[in-house]
């Protein structure tokens, strides 16, 4: 197995992370689940495991440095490699208005959102550049393009990920380093609860699917070493 690509992703106990880690194992990763919910990314390895596919469960607040560069080392001693990093964690809140939030949401959604990101790509820096890895980060429309409902926190730390891929692509291109900046509009996920107006079902019947940013995510990773999505935009005909 030491020729098997591995894949860290970030979130990958529900929704698109999930996603994801199903659809890179199946294209034949190794993939390396970690989010903070442990049951749900052992259900995740279970059903990945029970299709063929390779899976391994490292529970991991990416808030947490030391605990990041543990778990950056976790993978090192368990696998010997690293070839690509998913970052699908997110965070909102339904106060989320200038008029209506408040500065510890404000804090933790940043936090979760740019500082976790920023802190698992620099743990992970290493291994990518003897590797020549990918990274995609999952960000948002709203970080793409303005989002008024998207709330404060959310949409600035959502703008500043561009910021992260630019510069990452910009610096580590010498060592074959590619990053992604992946923007998402509606997806059918549980991260719909968290807006002060929850979706219906007819809503989200017409939205993405977490199998939608799988396959968009897919042809990120299988694209040729000497290409580079810099930028993907992808949103439901609805998104308005």
């Amino acid at each position: 197995m030491a020729d098997q690509r591995v894949l860290w992703i970030t979130g990958a106990g529900s929704g698109m992370g999930a996603a994801v880690a199903t659809a890179a194992a199946r294209d034949g990763w190794t993939v390396v689940l970690s989010g903070r919910r442990a049951d749900r990314l052992e259900q995740a390895a279970t059903a990945i495991r029970a299709a063929g596919g390779t899976a391994d469960v490292l529970p991991l607040d990416a808030g947490d440095q030391s605990a990041v560069a543990d778990a950056r080392d976790a993978v090192a001693r368990r696998h010997g490699r690293l070839d690509g990093l998913v970052l699908a964690a997110g965070l909102n809140a339904p106060r989320r208005r200038w008029d209506d939030q408040s500065l510890p949401d404000f804090r933790a959604i940043v936090d979760t959102n740019l500082t976790a990101v920023v802190t698992v790509v620099d743990a992970a820096l290493p291994a990518l550049r003897e590797s020549g890895g990918v990274v995609v980060v999952v960000s948002s429309y709203a970080g793409w393009s303005f989002q008024p409902g998207a709330g404060v926190a959310y949409s600035a730390s959502k703008t500043a990920l561009g910021s992260v891929v630019r510069t990452l692509n910009q610096q580590e291109a010498p060592h074959g380093v590619r990053a992604t900046h992946l923007c998402p509009g509606d997806v059918a996920t549980d991260f719909l609860d968290q807006r002060p107006s929850v979706p219906d079902a007819a809503a989200r019947s017409v939205m993405l699917q977490p199998e939608d940013i799988a396959r968009t995510v897919s042809f990120v990773l299988e694209a040729p070493p000497y290409m580079r999505v810099d930028e993907l935009v992808v949103s439901p005909v609805s998104q308005r």
